[in-house]
């Protein structure tokens, strides 16, 4: 009898995924299971401090969470602060998990200037899942 290959997508990002981004996954992957973060590392994630020097203390949870949690070949979606994401997605890359982002169309809805502030409201919708690469 054949194994079937199933696949998981750990999503590492502050969103819930929608329908159209579980379909995506599914036919585009192989993804048959999506694990969210657990709550402590959700709020982890969701505040990381800009005023920190170092991120690497503050994402040991996460990473010991994905070493337990996560094996070679399944899928990371990372999505967040820029450096925790750059640290996140190394990590993958060097223990054999995939690690993806969403890809959007934007479209901006408004903008409106208010002294030396701006606020934008824009529409993101996925487009698809999109690898993240090294550098050749």
């Amino acid at each position: 009898m054949k194994q079937i290959d199933l696949k998981k997508m750990f999503l590492v990002f502050s969103h819930q995924l929608t329908d159209f981004q579980k379909e995506d996954a599914r036919l585009n992957l192989g993804v048959n299971e999506f694990i969210y973060l657990p709550d402590n590392l959700k709020i982890q994630w969701l505040d990381i401090s800009p005023y920190d020097d170092s991120l690497t203390f503050h994402l040991q949870d996460l990473i010991n969470w994905l070493k337990i949690n996560a094996r070679k070949g399944d899928y990371v979606l990372v999505q967040g602060d820029f450096g925790a994401t750059f640290l996140i997605v190394d990590f993958c890359l060097k223990n054999d998990l995939i690690p993806v982002y969403s890809t959007t169309k934007r479209e901006i809805i408004s903008e409106i200037k208010n002294g030396e502030n701006i606020k934008v409201s824009r529409l993101f919708t996925h487009v698809r899942f999109r690898k993240y690469e090294r550098w050749i």
